[in-house]
């Protein structure tokens, strides 16, 4: 073979080479896309799930499970404490 055929075989292979790069880079921008997709689907289930979990906490709560009642009862405290704290600062302002 001359030097022409062997650089003619290496043009092809590099060819063939570059049609399968771009078949692979077709075939992994589609499987991106539907992992994007999916990755999109499982966050709005995630936030559904997340809100369904605090109603369900809600809900419990007014039940009167002992563990929610302690909750709810930190919580109601501490925004007693925080009026508290707004109705004495606005008594130091006048």
């Amino acid at each position: 073979m001359n030097n022409f055929d062997v650089l003619e075989e290496r043009i092809v292979q590099l060819l063939n080479k570059l049609k399968e790069n771009h078949l692979l880079i077709n075939k992994l921008n589609a499987e991106n896309q539907e992992l994007e997709q999916k990755s999109t689907s499982l966050k709005t289930k995630v936030m559904e799930l997340k809100k369904e979990n605090e109603s369900l906490k809600m809900a419990n709560s007014l039940l009167g499970s002992k563990e929610s009642k302690a909750i709810t009862k930190r919580k109601i405290s501490s925004l007693i404490k925080e009026v508290d704290f707004c109705i004495h600062q606005l008594s130091e302002i006048r």
